[in-house]
């Protein structure tokens, strides 16, 4: 009787260790759980700022090898994703971080976190790459915005055309195909810092606009039309301020395949004699 009153007491204790082992199974499983979904959430908050982040450290550090777009070493195109060999995240990573023996690609004192954002940058590109059915021909683009385009009226390459807007001599590696693109069907949406103009209206009435050249606290200084400089003080103007792109948009002027082939030609200038 003793020794069957003692099994039965043995065995409630294990089944209540066994209670609580599975109750601590839960428990554990729960903060494994929860922990994953902290970390999906973390990510998906951070994807956009790792993206950003990676496309500038992409353009201060890869653009000048690998181009705007990533297309500049033969038979490699960051931007849509193809590589001489299958790649994973955790390849690029690691070249990235470490670089390729005996080829041109150096190693970089960048952290993991930074070369993941370099990836996640990249990974986004060839996500929304433009996937026009069209492709552009250089040629076809020079002299497209050279008579319809009529962008030496504004714009200067290799020492010809206006000062007006911005030299595009070397455009082809300061911005992405997809950025020109931008630029040709709705220019307002992104107007760079030395691209911006600005308006003033003299004491007497007359208003002059031009390329914002320099602005401070007291004084402004801008190109006019005439592609004179001029300078005002602040002081002595009625008005003064911003004043919208003069770029007007293509999109109806060109057709898909002529703004390709713009881009095109665009895209080659890289600060050397095109044909």
């Amino acid at each position: 009787m003793q020794n069957a009153k003692g099994k039965m007491q043995h065995d409630r204790v294990r089944i209540r260790a066994l209670a609580a082992t599975l109750a601590m199974g839960g428990v554990f499983a729960f903060c494994i759980l929860n922990f994953a979904l902290r970390e999906v959430a973390f990510a998906q908050h951070e994807t956009a700022f790792d993206v950003e982040e990676g496309g500038r450290a992409f353009r201060n550090t890869c653009a000048n090898c690998h181009g705007p777009d990533g297309n500049e070493i033969p038979g490699i195109d960051l931007g849509r994703g193809q590589f001489r060999r299958p790649m994973t995240d955790a390849d690029l990573v690691r070249i990235i971080r470490t670089g390729i023996p005996n080829t041109p690609m150096p190693a970089t004192n960048m952290s993991e976190e930074q070369a993941s954002r370099i990836v996640a940058y990249l990974r986004s590109v060839a996500a929304t790459k433009r996937t026009a059915s069209v492709s552009g021909d250089a040629t076809r683009g020079k002299s497209l915005y050279e008579s319809k385009g009529n962008c030496a009226s504004c714009h200067r390459v290799n020492g010809v055309g206006s000062r007006l807007g911005p030299d595009l001599s070397k455009i082809g590696q300061l911005r992405r195909a997809a950025d020109l693109e931008q630029s040709l069907i709705d220019p307002a949406v992104e107007v760079l810092p030395t691209s911006r103009f600005y308006r003033v209206v003299t004491k007497n009435g007359t208003t002059i606009t031009g390329r914002l050249l320099n602005i401070d606290t007291f004084t402004v200084q801008i190109m006019d039309p005439k592609e004179e400089l001029r300078s005002f003080v602040k002081a002595d103007l009625k008005e003064h301020g911003f004043a919208p792109t003069p770029m007007p948009s293509y999109k109806r002027t060109l057709s898909p395949q002529e703004l390709a082939d713009v881009v095109s030609y665009l895209v080659s200038l890289k600060g050397r004699p095109t044909p």
